[in-house]
C-alpha cells in the first residue's frame, strides 16, 4: 500500500509540475519573443524604448517597454513569479518521490558505485547547492558580461557535471541530476536576481527616486540565461521515456551534444525573432541530433552468429529470476506497486510478442533492470541478445 500511495503521490505532483512548467516557459518565451521583436514608438514615447501592435483572441493589444521606468507606477502591476516557484517546488518534490525514495532503483547503479542510497541522495543535494555556487560566481565574475564565452565555458561545466555523475549515479540518475541541477539555477536566477532587483525599482519609484538601470539590466541577462537552459532541462524531463539516451555507455556526452543541440535551436528562434534568420544553426543541431541518433543505434550482440542454439526455455528462466520481479501482474520487487510501462512478462507470447524490446533494453543499452536491482549477469545478457539474433525463436 505505501508503493501504492507514493505512485499517487508521485501522479499528482507530475500533474502539477507540468501545469507549472507549461505556464512559467509559456511566459518566459513569450517575454523573450516580446522584447526580440518591439520597434520603435511612432511618434516618439517619453521613456518608452520600444513598442509592439498584436491581435489575439479577437482583441488588439498594444504593448509598450520603458528603458527604465515609466514617470508614475500604475496602480495595478502584474508580477510573474510563482510559476517559476511552483515549478521547482513540485519539481523537487517529484525528485524526492522518484528518485529519493526509490534510490536503489533509480539514482543508484552498483555496477557504477556502491553506495548507500543516504549517500546518493546528501550528494545529489549538495550537487544542487554547488552547481548553483558555482553559476553564481561565474555570472558575478568579468565572464559573466561576456555572453558567448559564458556559454561556452556553462556548456563545458555541464557536460564535466554529466561525465563526474555518470562514475556515481546510473544514466538516468545521471540526466535527472544535471536537469535538477539547471533547473535549480534557472529558479534561483528568479527568485535571487530578477524579482529583488524588479522589487528595488519599484521601491525606488515608491519613493519618488530614478531606479537603477542596472537592475533591469541584470533581470534581462538572467532571463536569457533561463531561455537557452529551457530546452535542456525539458528534454532532461522527457528522457526518463528513452532509455536508448541514459542506458548508453557514454550516456553523459549523449547528453552534452543533445544539450548543444538544443542551444542550437534555441539561439535560431532567438535570431529569427530579431529579424536574424541563420539556416546553419538549426541545421547544425539537427546534424548534431542525426549523429547521435546513429552513434547509439542498436548493433547486433557480440558473437551472436556463431553461439549455440538458445532454447526460449533458457530465456524464460532468465527472466523470471531478473524481469518478473518487477514486470509482473503484482510485482514482488520493493518500491513497484504496478509493472513498469504496465509490461509483464509472465506469459510466453507476450515475450515473444517483445522481444525486441527486450533486447533493446537488456543486452543492447543495458538499462533493465534498473540499477541492476535483480543482479543479472553479463552470460544473462548475452544469452537474451543471442536468442533474439537467432530470431527469437518460441522453442
Amino acid at each position: 500500500m505505501e508503493t501504492y500511495l507514493l505512485d499517487w503521490a508521485g501522479l499528482l505532483v507530475r500533474w502539477l509540475h507540468v501545469i507549472a512548467v507549461i505556464a512559467w516557459i509559456g511566459t518566459s518565451f513569450y517575454f523573450v519573443w516580446l522584447d526580440n521583436h518591439l520597434q520603435p514608438p511612432d511618434p516618439p514615447k517619453k521613456g518608452v524604448v520600444g513598442e509592439l501592435w498584436a491581435v489575439h483572441g479577437g482583441g488588439f493589444y498594444n504593448e509598450q517597454k520603458y528603458l527604465v521606468a515609466p514617470e508614475k507606477l500604475p496602480e495595478t502591476l502584474h508580477w510573474f513569479k510563482w510559476e517559476a516557484y511552483w515549478t521547482w517546488i513540485s519539481g523537487f518534490t517529484l525528485l524526492a518521490i522518484v528518485y529519493y525514495a526509490r534510490a536503489d532503483a533509480m539514482l543508484i547503479d552498483r555496477a557504477v558505485a556502491d553506495i548507500s542510497p543516504a549517500t546518493a541522495v546528501a550528494l545529489s543535494l549538495g550537487v544542487l547547492v554547488l552547481g548553483l555556487a558555482v553559476y553564481e560566481l561565474l555570472c558575478r565574475s568579468p565572464i559573466g558580461e561576456r555572453g558567448l564565452a559564458l556559454g561556452v565555458l556553462g556548456l563545458g561545466l555541464v557536460t564535466l557535471l554529466a561525465w563526474a555523475m555518470s562514475h556515481v549515479f546510473s544514466g538516468r540518475g545521471v540526466y535527472i541530476q544535471v536537469g535538477a541541477t539547471l533547473g535549480t539555477i534557472m529558479v534561483a536566477n528568479v527568485l535571487h536576481t530578477i524579482i529583488p532587483g524588479q522589487r528595488r525599482m519599484v521601491k525606488a519609484m515608491i519613493a519618488g527616486q530614478a531606479p537603477a538601470a542596472i537592475d533591469g539590466i541584470r533581470g534581462k541577462q538572467r532571463s536569457v540565461h533561463n531561455n537557452y537552459m529551457t530546452l535542456p532541462v525539458v528534454f532532461v524531463m522527457i528522457s526518463g521515456h528513452y532509455p536508448m539516451t541514459y542506458g548508453h555507455g557514454q550516456a553523459w556526452l549523449v547528453l552534452a551534444v543533445i544539450f548543444l543541440a538544443g542551444a542550437l535551436i534555441r539561439h535560431f528562434f532567438n535570431l529569427h525573432h530579431r529579424g536574424r534568420i541563420v539556416p546553419a544553426l538549426p541545421v547544425a543541431g539537427v546534424v548534431l541530433l542525426a549523429a547521435v541518433a546513429a552513434w547509439i543505434a542498436p548493433r547486433a550482440a557480440p558473437g551472436a552468429a556463431g553461439a549455440a542454439p538458445v532454447a526460449f526455455a533458457q530465456v524464460q528462466q532468465v527472466l523470471a529470476a531478473r524481469c518478473v520481479p518487477c514486470h509482473a501482474a503484482h510485482p514482488t520487487q520493493p518500491g513497484f506497486a504496478q509493472p513498469p510501462g504496465g509490461i509483464v512478462f509472465e506469459q510466453p507470447e507476450r515475450i515473444l510478442q517483445l522481444a525486441d524490446r527486450i533486447n533493446q533494453q537488456s543486452t543492447v543499452i543495458r538499462a533493465m533492470p534498473p540499477g541492476n536491482l535483480t543482479g543479472i549477469t553479463e552470460e544473462e545478457r548475452q544469452l537474451i541478445g543471442h536468442w533474439y539474433a537467432q530470431g527469437a525463436p518460441a522453442r
